[in-house]
């Protein structure tokens, strides 16, 4: 079911100019990415694990109402990308054949997406499960009012970049340490751009956040949680892995 938002007589969201949806993401591979988790468990156990994040992500996506992009970090996952949701667009996060950190990779997205007339834009990636329809409410409702939207982690990072003007240039930002969200609204700011910080919520990196998302899955009826909750049981709790949830 489509995310209703919630508004009110002074916060109204137009239904035909919801901002667009970009999701980032990266096919699952074996040994490649949530490595401190695959220290708990298996490679391939990870790799279980990863997918059901990324299938997290895609419900968020077939549940928004407005644009959905998918930009996919390698040129031969286009195909695949598009499979995920064929009724998104699929890009690549950087022009074919160029390698660069997450700025450039935001930077170029967000430059290519406004040359197409997107102009809210909200951004997230495939590891925060725990983002509801009152996240996403909340950021494109918060998108009328600011020029940049951001939703805190819990590690120092961000798990929603929203903007409706372009993002400055954020490539030398300390991406993937405890202060990415900081520098990040920091930069933001020192290009006049006014930032708000909007509900905070986590990702998962470590054996700590599947615990702490254990407990916050129980009573979620979207299907692809439901499944995700499944698949962290029996990984990590009849295998002894977390004593309990």
């Amino acid at each position: 079911m489509p995310y209703q938002l919630q508004t009110s007589a002074n916060d109204i969201v137009d239904p035909y100019q919801w901002p667009t949806l970009v999701l980032f993401c990266k096919r699952p591979k074996l040994h490649q990415g949530k490595q401190r988790i695959a220290e708990a468990i298996s490679a391939e156990k990870t790799l279980i694990v990863a997918q059901a994040l990324l299938d997290c992500a895609i419900e968020d996506s077939h549940a928004w109402r407005g644009p959905v992009v998918i930009a996919c970090s390698d040129e031969s996952d286009v195909e695949w990308a598009q499979s995920l949701n064929e009724s998104a667009q699929v890009m690549t996060q950087l022009p074919s054949g160029m390698s660069g950190n997450l700025g450039q990779r935001l930077n170029y997205v967000d430059h290519v997406l406004r040359v197409f007339g997107h102009e809210k834009i909200i951004t997230i990636g495939t590891d925060a499960p725990m983002l509801t329809p009152l996240h996403f409410s909340e950021a494109a409702r918060a998108l009328n009012k600011y020029d940049i939207v951001l939703s805190h982690a819990d590690d120092g990072g961000v798990v929603i970049m929203a903007n409706k003007s372009p993002w400055p240039n954020i490539i030398d930002l300390p991406w993937s340490t405890e202060n990415l969200s900081q520098a990040l609204a920091q930069a933001c700011e020192r290009s006049e751009l006014n930032v708000h910080y909007m509900i905070p919520g986590y990702d998962i990196d470590y054996v700590a956040d599947i615990k702490k998302l254990l407990n916050y899955l129980k009573n979620d009826q979207r299907p692809a949680r439901k499944k995700l909750l499944t698949t962290l049981n029996q990984l990590f709790i009849s295998s002894g892995v977390i004593n309990h949830a």
